[in-house]
């Protein structure tokens, strides 16, 4: 197995941290210990996470700013707090800058809906999408921060383009200079890939971007669960809007959050209709609520805010410079592992500091799917597929893939059972 001399990063104390998480403890089928190696897709939630919701639909559920009794005032000072919280924990310089929405999908959307709609020269950060723009995005996005922008192209007429991909998986960049012209709007890519684990130079792309006036988007998904996130020193690099989902960073589903520069906010038109996000509603017309509200029409996710409040905060207690560290000596860790298998191929850099915790491979002779089934019947849950990422399998002329994703309660010993299992996987279809 892969030698430990580069675990010292590992969290101190990570069997208690293990024991934050009770779905850790699960016996599953034939009593088999849990292995839960999927943690790109979704994340474990601590005990505290789940006390923090149940606690608020037992004693203080009620609809926010709009119940004028106790209850409505608790709920509605939880959900703000959370949203406090949230704004901490990316170093947001204004609360009013988190938008809650019910994933980074939705978030992406907003930003590419609200778009389309957008009038102006462009000369405030905002303005008209038309057939004389570019709005550029990357070859290994999600499918979340490629189907929303060609949209926006379609309803518009504006021309989609995109970095390419190395053969190590990184961006191309040779060519920055032809893809970001003074016909570029916008500029969307992902922080971390979900499939190569790839580390994409933000801050160089965004200061190009903004060089020629383009709104700079970013999708945070994968790099808020493993790296500090700080929009302030984003947005002094050129970034504008950041999305994340909550369910990835030890909170539960339903919620995400889109935060952007005030100036950016103030300027796009309401995403959704209907209730708070009004000011006054008349039949003739109506005007809106400012930032956030005016993104949050109707009833929000409440309990799933809470959640992500209480979610952050633990992760703030934790350190998001030690849970980094963690995640950077446990991939190391795999990736070393995962080569001492004889046939098995890794996408995306191999260099552990420059990539994240997902690690998209090929079993050669096997596939995907059928190595995430022998691995499940030995209690190790992996994802196979394209992984919402089907051109980044695509630009390496492979259908689908296996990936395993660790995450700050992945210990080594797990890893070890990822590549035991990947050898009795050789061994079941007879590979050698």
């Amino acid at each position: 197995m892969a030698t430990t001399s580069g675990l010292a990063g590992l969290l101190p104390e990570l069997e208690v941290v293990r024991k934050d998480f009770p779905i850790l403890e699960r016996t599953l089928a034939g009593g088999v210990p849990l292995v839960y190696l999927d943690s790109a897709n979704t994340s474990q939630k601590p005990q505290i996470v789940i006390d923090t919701m149940v606690d608020h639909l037992e004693r203080h559920n009620a609809n926010v700013a709009r119940a004028m009794h106790q209850l409505g005032a608790e709920s509605s000072e939880a959900f703000e707090n959370a949203r406090d919280l949230v704004a901490g924990f990316i170093n947001a310089p204004s609360r009013d800058e988190v938008i809650f929405t019910k994933n980074a999908s939705e978030a992406l959307n907003l930003v590419a809906q609200t778009l389309a709609w957008a009038r102006g020269d462009w000369s405030a950060g905002v303005g008209t999408v038309d057939e004389g723009c570019d709005i550029v995005i990357t070859e290994m996005e999600h499918h979340s921060n490629i189907v929303p922008w060609q949209l926006l192209t379609e309803r518009t007429g504006a021309r989609l383009r995109w970095f390419g991909l190395t053969e190590d998986g990184r961006l191309d960049t040779s060519n920055i200079d032809g893809l970001i012209t003074e016909r570029t709007k916008v500029v969307a890519l992902t922080w971390v890939s979900n499939m190569l684990g790839t580390i994409n130079p933000v801050a160089e792309i965004a200061a190009k971007a903004k060089a020629v006036g383009a709104l700079v988007v970013v999708d945070a998904s994968q790099a808020a669960p493993q790296l500090p996130v700080d929009v302030m020193a984003l947005a002094a690099a050129g970034v504008d809007l950041v999305a994340f989902t909550g369910h990835k960073v030890v909170g539960p589903t339903g919620i995400g959050v889109l935060w952007g520069r005030r100036e950016v906010l103030e300027q796009l038109p309401p995403f959704l209709g209907g209730g708070e996000m009004i000011e006054t509603v008349r039949m003739e017309g109506s005007t809106y609520a400012g930032i956030p509200h005016k993104f949050e029409a109707g009833t929000p996710p409440i309990v799933e805010a809470v959640g992500l409040g209480a979610a952050v905060s633990y992760l703030g207690h934790l350190g998001m410079e030690n849970v980094h560290r963690h995640e950077q000596a446990i991939t190391a860790y795999a990736l070393e592992g995962l080569q001492s298998v004889p046939g098995l191929s890794v996408l995306g850099p191999l260099d552990a500091a420059s990539r994240g915790g997902a690690i998209s491979f090929e079993l050669a002779g096997v596939h995907p799917h059928d190595v995430a089934q022998v691995l499940d019947s030995r209690g190790i849950a992996v994802r196979a597929g394209h992984h919402c990422a089907r051109p980044a399998h695509a630009r390496f002329g492979v259908q689908s893939s296996t990936r395993m994703s660790s995450y700050l309660y992945t210990t080594p010993a797990e890893i070890d059972a990822l590549v035991e299992g990947l050898e009795y996987t050789r061994s079941y279809f007879k590979l050698g």
